[in-house]
């Protein structure tokens, strides 16, 4: 078994340009979870950094941008708000590919933490030049 120390992370860089969006989140859930690698444990957090362009330009399979909507309740009788997806797409796209890699991470403390490694921008500028990060395809 490794130890947390010894695992090196390393950085990713997905371009989200014409991605359908389940398959983009399952490869970024999978190497946040560090399934890729060989000392894969489920009890640690092995996974690397993903840095994600272009997310205004996902795409979504079917009907999805209509028939998928996004709720959120403020606490108040009769308060839930709806947001279908093509307008949650329009308001922010981060949020899109955000929730979906989340609902695939653990819903757990060591889910939190690896959700805190992923870094999406809407265009194709990003501050993470320094890191180097690979290209990764995502078909």
């Amino acid at each position: 078994m490794t130890k947390i120390e010894q695992n090196t992370k390393q950085w990713y860089l997905v371009d989200a340009q014409e991605a359908v969006l389940g398959r983009l989140a399952s490869k970024i859930a999978s190497i946040l979870k560090g399934k890729h690698k060989p000392t894969y444990q489920p009890h640690q957090d092995n996974g690397d950094y993903i840095v994600v362009i272009n997310a205004k330009n996902i795409n979504v399979t079917g009907n999805k941008l209509n028939d998928k909507i996004y709720y959120k309740h403020t606490g108040y009788i009769g308060n839930m708000k709806k947001t279908p997806l093509s307008v949650a797409i329009e308001k922010d796209p981060s949020f899109v590919i955000k929730n979906a890699v989340k609902g695939m991470l653990p819903k757990n403390p060591l889910g939190r933490d690896m959700i805190k490694k992923l870094k999406i921008y809407n265009d194709d500028k990003h501050s993470h030049h320094a890191q180097k990060p690979i290209k990764l395809e995502v078909k």
